[in-house]
This record gives C-alpha cells, structure tokens and sequence, in this order.
C-alpha cells in the first residue's frame, strides 16, 4: 500500500551522539535518505560538495533564503545552515523516508512548515560529564571550542520539551535500536497510508 514519507528529525547538543546515530540508520534503512543541507562554513577534509553538504557563500545562502528555498535554516557556531526544500518535498511525495540531522532552530521550523510529516526525536546525554569527556575524547576542539559547546549544550537540552521522542544515549547501540522502532512505528502510521480509505471501502463492499 503506497505511503506518504517521515521527515524524521534528529537532534541533541553536540557530543551526545545524533551524528552516530543518523549514520548508522543511513546503513542499516534502505528506505531512508539523509537530507543534504547548505551550509557557509568551510569544507573540511574529506568532506565531497553534494554529498555532505552544499558548500556556498554568504551571499548565495542569502539569496536562498530570500527566495524561500529552504525548509528550515539557522546560524550554528557563526556558519549558516539550511534544507533545501525541492529535494525533500520531492522525495516526500514519492513515498521516500528523509532523515534530519539538524538542531532545534531547525527541527522548529521544519514542524512549523510541515508538521504531519514531521517526527522529532532528541538525544540526551545520561550527564554532562559524560558530554564533556566525548567532546574531548574526539581530539580536534581547543579548550574554548569545548566550552562553547558545553555552554550551547544547557541551552538546547532546555528545547527537550519540543519533541516527540527523549532518549538517554547511554549505550549508543540501545539508542540506535530505540530509533529504530520509533521509526518502523512511525510508518505505519494511519495518515500515512495513502490507499487505506480506497481499500476499506472495498473491505466493506466484499471486493
């Protein structure tokens, strides 16, 4: 029976583990897709135009924005980031399941935009110690770096409230399960199932 696509929205401070997470669902779901954003801040080693990000100036992303081609989009840590909207509304009506990594600016404004596809689900540390010890644990963030990131940390756990799903990413394998089957149910759920009027009503006929 044909459906209508999840935007399925990650989010959690930096450090707890929504970036893990989003990549293993990647792996193991093949009916899902990441969302691919633009973002003003510089491409980092590795990283390919396209497939990680759309890489683009500030004047462009701009202009992106006054034309209202983005779903969603916000200043995070001085660079600009933003969803284009034509890739996911497209992927949306074909059915296909598009999966967010994005904050909670982002995740707010997606619902604002389109709330019945929407599902939310935040991340949580099990304590800001722990937090701190993965942030220095990645080897890359001066000491400022990580207090920056400690201190943006209490300001979005204080949006947990804004989601429909809070999980505590103490094992992130558990985690990753937890996702797992909230997305499964989320797929299933009855305004998603596009031929499901049709098919009752040939129920109810004996068809």
């Amino acid at each position: 029976m044909q459906r209508r696509g999840v935007l399925f929205v990650i989010s959690s401070p930096s450090g707890a583990g929504k970036s893990t997470i989003a990549r293993k669902l990647i792996e193991a779901d093949g009916h899902i897709q990441l969302s691919v954003s633009a973002t003003t801040r510089p491409m980092r080693p590795g990283e390919v135009d396209g497939r990680d990000y759309h890489f683009v100036d500030v004047g462009h992303f701009k202009q992106m924005v006054a034309d209202d081609e983005f779903l969603e989009w916000a200043h995070v840590f001085d660079h600009r980031y933003g969803t284009p909207r034509a890739p996911v509304e497209s992927m949306l009506a074909d059915g296909r399941d598009v999966l967010f990594d994005i904050d909670w600016q982002g995740a707010q404004q997606l619902y604002q935009q389109a709330a019945g596809d929407v599902v939310r689900v935040f991340i949580l540390p099990p304590s800001m110690a722990e937090l701190e010890r993965r942030l220095r644990g990645r080897g890359t963030d001066a000491d400022a770096v990580i207090e920056s990131r400690m201190a943006r940390a209490v300001a979005e756990i204080g949006h947990w409230d804004g989601y429909d799903y809070v999980l505590v990413n103490d094992d992130v394998e558990r985690c990753f399960a937890q996702v797992r089957l909230i997305l499964r149910a989320e797929r299933l759920r009855r305004h998603r199932q596009l031929g499901l009027i049709g098919f009752t009503r040939k129920l109810m006929r004996g068809d």
